[in-house]
């Protein structure tokens, strides 16, 4: 149960990313700190909330009589324009529906509303009638037409535009034709009128500066009106007079003159309440070697004749006979076989497998017992499919980042005879962000996938539908059952071709439904609902009459003719990896993780996998002697922040070791995926770090990543969160497009069971108990963040909220520019013994171009990292309680935690403060620092042995000799070299 104690009064004084609306009058400021529209006297003073802290609410503008305040607000989990009295009250929804509509302007006769909308397939500028609710489109370009503006007299709107062949600031008099003002290749937002009509300003946003610039509009003459220093939000600005503008920049409200330098602050406070809440955390037993169910049970199918069940777990190969309790163990040894598919006649298994170097695909004959390799690249391969002849095989090739980037599609030829060691392959079309498996029509001319269909080319969301891709030439087009609506996670859920030709199979708000189609896939007649408990990774047997299916923790067959349901319950389990014996290291320096110097010449005394004393060293004690006198030992690290995916390989857990890394939290994945890691590598089967994990990213009706669970009801919820604990999560991650109201019901359920919370957000986040924050920046639905500025920026209001909270922020700064500085300075980073073993040149190449063409366009990527690393510093100076993540693989796995401890050590913490980040705070953060996240007595044997002084030079953190993980001793050169 949450405790309750007294709550907390942060006093905010600046706003990050905040914009303001001077009201007509001149006499009051309505600005949207944090998410909550406030208001205030124009000269300054104590600011009053008058919309609740749920609703997201943004870039406010008065009614022209100046009694009510429009704004777009996310309280149903889509952006609609909204108003409110200046008095607070009830707000009025002034638009509905599945879009987005944002930056509402009101007419000056407070008639008419602009705002732009994502209603016809890419932003746009509507008009709202108030009188009628009349909604009328004005602009129809294929690019995004956005941030709105009345001229002062009515009769002409502004508007930015990010049209590739000409971007810039538009104006457009309704009913003609539109005319470019300020062509520019800066990033623009939030333009207004002069009072009189003769210049528009607007934000700029180039390599050098966030500004505020001005346009002549008789002429096009450009004027940048703000200094380099000044942070220039971007945002409209407002009028006092002819020549006085409000604008908002560096967290501050400002009061500009044109022809002066400088600028007024009008000073505010807001203040916030936090409560101080504490829960019973989820217990963990790193000791008890009793056996334990399987979960991790990775893509089951059904066989043709629906007698057997193939499918992954433990890293190998596995079959459930019907009717049997004990699966066979197909395939064993170290590498990593998975995604078992079965041939049309089935007779064999085409699967992915490690065995060779990376992931290939390969063939089992089930009758034989023989393995052959079917198809090798350089690249990892994925998510094979048979066709219906059974003569190929579909396969994914995906790019260096695995199942967060894009995949291609290729088939191979079965039977190609030619040159057995280098089969037939083609590729069938060209990459796909994050696609499902792919399904067959019978026919073999389609191939159905669901991809991602966004809504806009400003944002990136979007909803996963049925993509259709024809073999014969024909164009790709989307279908879908269920509009407006996103399919199951973008993996093994469908959609799934019936072998006769006449369904489809998919899971929606994770049930499983079937719907008729034609034969090239077009949906027709009504789709059924097929099961009521959580549902994954549907396939059909031969008959097309039933569906195996991945009940929560529990393989069943449903049958379509009747619609019963089948279990089949499987025995099979796996138990913790513990070693016996002493083992005594001896320290020449111990950095236990509390103190911030060493204890020097010590023995630590391991007992099976926990720590029993740390003694003065004395030569001849009982036990299995480590020597490293000359060495420093310190606490295994946490990576705080990763995604990672089977794809990878066996690899990756020697990866993660090498590092140093013993502990790794992943919030993000398919959760049967972070299962299988979970259990190999507790069990002993491979060789890696713990694993604290959660399933996919909780988010609501629009979605990105395949990994994205799109949540569309109270019920739908209720099912995952109830998933979250039967498949032992430790924690939940919530996504950028999930509502607050939503949010704080997860948080509510997580915290009964003893789960922490993690999310994007800071604020209300923090205001109903969220534990955790990811990124210093990261995405945004909002199109800015509320958390870091363009120029790399984080406010008053974000550190003290964040440190006075008590929320663990992991800033991932190597992310966010960090890796790229760190690398460009230190190009000898990529001469790392252990990231040389595990990534090739040809991946460092890719890497080092893919920083260098983000930097050119994201201006200030690398330039102003440093103003990131001053905000990281900020937040620990004010009690804040950071911990080092990374967001890999977008950055390389386990290279850029070393990169993180050097931007926070670059950042001007000490190397103490960014060790005690990855190591006793980070544990702290997962709930494990009674046994994790320090060297004492009585906790989990977690340590690494590096040459060097870490305590005086970061870097020597990287120059790992041997790694201990719950006892377990394992050196460099073992984890480097392949099994």
């Amino acid at each position: 149960m949450a405790t309750t104690t007294d709550s907390l009064r942060v006093t905010v004084t600046e706003g990050t990313n905040m914009a303001a609306a001077l009201s007509p009058d001149k006499t009051q400021i309505a600005m949207d700190l944090q998410g909550t529209i406030w208001v205030l006297p124009a000269t300054g003073g104590t600011a009053r909330p008058i919309t609740d802290a749920l609703g997201d609410c943004r870039q406010p503008n008065w009614s022209p009589d100046g009694k009510r305040i429009a704004f777009h607000a996310f309280w149903d989990g889509r952006y609609h324009i909204w108003a409110v009295s200046k008095e607070g009250g009830k707000p009025q929804q002034l638009t509905t529906g599945l879009y987005d509509d944002r930056e509402p302007h009101w007419s000056p006769d407070g008639k008419r509303i602009l705002f732009a909308s994502d209603r016809s397939g890419n932003y746009d500028i509507w008009q709202l009638t108030l009188a009628d609710g009349k909604l009328t489109q004005l602009t129809h370009d294929t690019g995004n037409d956005f941030n709105p503006a009345f001229s002062p007299d009515g009769s002409q709107i502004a508007f930015i535009s990010d049209r590739t062949d000409a971007p810039g600031v538009y104006v457009i008099t309704p009913g003609s034709t539109e005319k470019i003002v300020s062509p520019s290749a800066a990033k623009l937002a939030g333009v207004s009128w002069q009072p009189d009509g003769s210049h528009l300003f607007y934000n700029a946003l180039n390599k050098t500066q966030s500004g505020l610039e001005t346009v002549l509009l008789a002429g096009g003459k450009t004027d940048m009106l703000t200094e380099p220093a000044d942070d220039v939000f971007p945002f409209r600005a407002s009028w006092f007079g002819a020549n006085e503008y409000l604008y908002t920049a560096s967290g501050l409200l400002k009061r500009g003159k044109i022809g002066s330098a400088t600028a007024q602050t009008i000073p505010f406070q807001a203040i916030v309440a936090l409560p101080r809440n504490t829960y019973k955390r989820k217990i963990y037993d790193f000791d008890s070697q009793k056996p334990q169910p399987v979960m991790g049970i990775k893509g089951p199918a059904i066989s043709p004749d629906g007698q057997q069940i193939a499918f992954a777990a433990l890293g190998d190969l596995w079959l459930l006979a019907k009717g049997a309790k004990a699966p066979e163990r197909l395939t064993q040894g170290p590498a990593m076989d998975m995604e078992p598919t079965w041939s049309p006649d089935g007779k064999k298994l085409a699967y992915v497998s490690d065995r060779a170097g990376n992931m290939d695909v390969w063939i089992r004959d089930l009758q034989t017992g023989q393995d052959r390799m079917l198809v090798d690249m350089s690249d990892d391969l994925h998510f094979p499919s048979w066709s219906p002849d059974g003569s190929k095989v579909a396969f994914y090739q995906s790019d260096a980042r695995n199942a967060w980037g894009r995949s291609t599609l290729y088939s191979a030829d079965v039977t190609y005879t030619a040159d057995v060691t280098v089969p037939k392959t083609k590729k069938l079309h060209e990459s796909v962000f994050v696609p499902s498996q792919a399904s067959w029509s019978p026919d073999g001319k389609t191939i159905a996938i669901s991809a991602l269909h966004p809504y806009s080319s400003r944002y990136r969301e979007g909803v996963s539908e049925v993509l259709l891709l024809s073999l014969d030439g024909k164009n790709d087009r989307y279908v879908t059952p269920a509009p407006g609506h996103s399919l199951g996670t973008r993996s093994q859920n469908g959609p799934v071709w019936s072998p006769d030709g006449t369904k489809m199979a998919y899971v929606l708000d994770g049930l499983l439904w079937v719907t008729d189609v034609q034969p090239d896939g077009t949906i027709q007649g009504t789709p059924r609902q097929l099961t009521t408990e959580q549902t994954d990774t549907p396939t059909w047997t031969g008959d097309s009459k039933s569906l195996l299916f991945l009940a929560t923790n529990a393989l069943k067959q449903v049958y379509l003719a009747d619609g019963h349901v089948e279990n089949h319950p499987m025995e099979l389990t796996w138990q913790t990896s513990e070693p016996t014996g002493l083992i005594v290291v001896h320290a020449g320096r111990l950095f236990d993780g509390k103190s911030d110097t060493y204890r020097n010449n010590v023995d630590i005394l391991i007992d099976g996998n926990r720590i029993r004393e740390i003694l003065p060293h004395q030569a001849g004690r009982p036990g299995k002697l480590i020597d490293a006198s000359t060495k420093t030992v310190i606490p295994g690290l946490f990576e705080m922040h990763t995604h990672q995916h089977a794809m990878v390989g066996e690899k990756i857990g020697r990866l993660w070791l090498s590092f140093g890394i013993t502990s790794v939290r992943e919030p993000g994945a398919d959760p049967y995926d972070a299962l299988e890691r979970k259990e190999s590598w507790a069990s002993g089967v491979r060789p890696g770090p713990r694993q604290f994990f959660t399933g996919g990213l909780t988010d609501g009706t629009r979605i990105y990543y395949g990994a994205a669970t799109s949540i569309n009801s109270d019920e739908q919820l209720d099912r995952e969160l109830n998933r979250a604990v039967n498949l032992g999560y430790d924690l939940i991650k919530t996504y950028v497009r999930m509502p607050d109201a939503m949010q704080q019901r997860i948080t509510t359920f997580a915290h009964a069971h003893g789960l922490p919370v993690s999310s994007h957000e800071i604020f209300p986040a923090m205001r109903y108990d969220v534990d955790a924050v990811e990124h210093i920046g990261g995405t945004s639905r909002r199109g800015y963040s509320p958390k870091i500025t363009a120029m790399n920026r984080s406010y008053q209001d974000v550190i003290q909220l964040i440190a006075k909270s008590g929320m663990n922020i992991t800033p991932t700064a190597s992310l966010q520019g960090g890796f790229s500085v760190l690398t460009t300075k230190d190009p000898g980073l990529f001469e790392n013994r252990q990231y040389k073993a595990f990534y090739s040149e040809e991946y460092s190449n890719a890497l080092q171009a893919s920083s260098a063409q983000y930097a050119k366009i994201s201006p200030g990527y690398l330039s102003n990292f440093g103003n990131l690393q001053k905000g990281v510093k900020a937040l620990v100076d004010a009690g804040a309680h950071v911990t080092t993540g990374t967001d890999s693989p977008f950055v390389p796995y386990g290279m850029s935690l070393h990169t993180e401890l050097q931007s926070f050590v670059g950042a001007g913490l000490t190397p103490y403060q960014a060790l005690r980040s990855a190591t006793l705070w980070a544990a702290e953060t997962v709930g494990v620092s009674k046994d994790l996240g320090s060297i004492e007595p009585g906790k989990v044997a977690d340590l690494v042995i590096v040459n060097g002084d870490p305590l005086t030079r970061i870097i020597d953190v990287l120059n790992v000799d041997q790694v201990i993980k719950n006892g377990e001793v394992f050196t460099l050169d073992a984890l480097l070299m392949k099994p």
